[in-house]
């Protein structure tokens, strides 16, 4: 199976509307922010798919409360990485998917998949990249002693959390926090500045100069 990979995302796709597909593993809670901001007006695209690799994950129950179609798929039941993604691919082929938006999204992704959606796809990481970069970046802040950490909306590259930065928030650490306190906060600016980059993404405003995203007027 060679799935046709979707163009570079330009003027005529943002023309006809842009569709969104939510990559989760957990909890769901940033795709319930923007699932919230799409239903508030906020966001002005279609959020066609979500899709998991963890069948019981909580995302899914958001995603059919909203009425949002869902694709699970496992990596178990697939002999190679490419064919698994291959598998996804197809899917958001089906839906004419322009953006892609991991919200808690546990896989890294591969070289041939992440060339397919070329800065079509976005991360929400909960710390201040570049530093702290992987699983525990919360975990890894607070252990650290950081007094400012914070959320990091960025493009997806072949390096862990190494994309352009597109939007960052910043978050004191207080002596009384601990780390649940701690990601209570940060979670909060994730759920403001991931729909923003969303927004600003579907309103063609961000300009990728090499390590640089340029948000436009």
């Amino acid at each position: 199976m060679n799935p046709t990979f979707p163009k570079t995302y330009g003027e005529q796709e943002r023309k006809s509307g842009v569709n969104i597909a939510v990559f989760c593993s957990g909890n769901g809670t940033n795709l319930q922010a923007i699932i919230d901001s799409q239903k508030k007006g906020y966001i002005k695209a279609d959020i066609k798919l979500v899709i998991s690799d963890t069948p019981d994950c909580y995302a899914l129950t958001r995603a059919k409360d909203a009425g949002i179609k869902i694709f699970v798929v496992e990596r178990k039941n697939f002999k190679t990485k490419k064919d698994f993604e291959i598998e996804i691919l197809e899917a958001l082929k089906k839906e004419n998917i322009s953006l892609i938006a991991l919200a808690g999204y546990m896989r890294m992704l591969s070289k041939s998949f992440i060339s397919a959606y070329e800065n079509k796809i976005m991360n929400i990481h909960p710390a201040l990249l570049p530093s702290f970069k992987g699983a525990h970046g919360i975990k890894d802040a607070f252990e650290y002693g950081v007094k400012i950490t914070g959320a990091t909306v960025h493009f997806v590259t072949l390096g862990m959390d190494a994309g352009p930065i597109i939007l960052q928030s910043s978050v004191k650490v207080t002596e009384d926090d601990t780390e649940e306190t701690l990601a209570e906060a940060i979670h909060e600016e994730e759920h403001k500045i991931y729909p923003r980059a969303i927004q600003l993404f579907i309103e063609g405003k961000l300009k990728i100069e090499g390590r640089k995203v340029r948000i436009l007027e």
